[in-house]
């Protein structure tokens, strides 16, 4: 009997495009596809398709490039204005009896008319120090943004079988490669280029998560401006590669100038964490995206906010085929971090 093979985890950020590949072995997973093309500006913002013509053909050329021409695809969203994740506190009831009453139980939370969105719902357990009551994360999703993703996914070439949340993507990277840690609050922090995701997990369960429409283009936007350059060469100085007549000094003064408003955002969100969910500290920061690329970042934030960060190896428990580039991927690792927990989906997972 033919054996399909397993999806593509396709990440489409607003500036890349990332495939990944997993395949299933006996000691675990193993990458056997990554790569990885940059889009236009614009054709993204905010999680949203602004650009279906010009994504569809970068998707194209994407899958040139890996050499797949159909593939089930596991696809994501985020984005604050389109998508609204919560934990709410609910009466006691079985998985039936929620989705029966979901729609009325999401009312009061999504901002956005119910009719519009796709909901969905994890029971976490019943409240300890509440009887009859039970913790529920409740996720809603524009359905004009999933009909979006799943149009120039499937025009593209692939079949589009789950539509995932970047933030709960991170969390199933971070369980198969760091285990769970239990009494620890994590939060796994992801800067892409215009959006952050935020998702903070206790004892292995996210209890947390926000998207901020902030990202590593606040830093080549800085660099643009004060040094009056095109934006690849932006792109370039904040990756730590030099240009003629710009020192090293000044365009450390930049992005550090420029980093502290990710700080702040990164600040705020943590003490709203500690004020209304939890009333604790976050333990460990583990950082993905691109954003963690940069020279100093990671060492700044720890300083910053006066936790212990950790730069995310998304391969730390999945083997690198021997067919791929393994030390060019290693060293752009953390940018994998969403497309690793999209590949490891399978079909059928709920």
């Amino acid at each position: 009997m033919f054996k399909r093979k397993n999806p593509i985890g396709l990440d489409i950020g607003s500036a890349y495009i990332k495939a990944v590949q997993l395949n299933d072995t006996k000691t675990g997973y193993e990458l056997v596809l990554f790569d990885m093309i940059p889009i236009q500006q614009g054709v993204i913002i905010d999680g949203m398709v602004e650009d279906k013509p010009a994504l569809i053909a970068s998707i194209k050329e994407l899958l040139k490039k890996i050499n797949v021409k159909k593939s089930d695809a596991v696809i994501g969203v985020s984005g604050h204005s389109s998508v609204v994740i919560k934990r709410i506190t609910i009466p006691l009831m079985t998985e039936e009896e929620l989705g029966a009453s979901m729609k009325y139980e999401a009312e009061q939370y999504v901002p956005f008319d119910i009719n519009d969105v796709e909901i969905d719902f994890q029971i976490l357990g019943p409240r300890a120090e509440e009887d009859g009551q039970m913790d529920v994360v409740l996720v809603a999703v524009k359905k004009s943004v999933i009909k979006d993703y799943n149009d120039v996914v499937s025009q593209a070439g692939l079949e589009p079988i789950i539509m995932d949340v970047d933030s709960f993507a991170l969390s199933n990277m971070y369980e198969v490669n760091y285990g769970i840690e239990e009494r620890k609050n994590i939060a796994l922090v992801n800067i892409g280029a215009s959006t952050t995701n935020i998702n903070i997990l206790q004892n292995g369960v996210p209890v947390f998560t926000r998207d901020s429409a902030i990202g590593s283009s606040h830093h080549t936007d800085a660099l643009e401006k004060e040094f009056g350059i095109h934006r690849e060469d932006a792109e370039q100085l904040k990756l730590g590669h030099s240009i003629e007549g710009i020192s090293y000094g000044d365009v450390q003064l930049v992005i550090n100038s420029a980093s502290e408003e990710i700080y702040s955002e990164l600040h705020m969100s943590f003490e709203y964490f500690k004020s209304s969910v939890a009333e604790e500290d976050i333990d460990k920061i583990i950082l993905s995206g691109g954003a963690s690329l940069i020279k100093g970042f990671s060492e700044a934030m720890a300083d910053r906010l006066g936790i212990e960060v950790e730069v995310v190896n998304p391969f730390k428990n999945i083997k690198i085929s021997e067919k791929l580039d393994v030390s060019y991927i290693r060293e752009i690792a953390p940018i994998a971090a969403v497309a690793v927990g999209f590949g490891i989906r399978r079909a059928g997972d709920r």
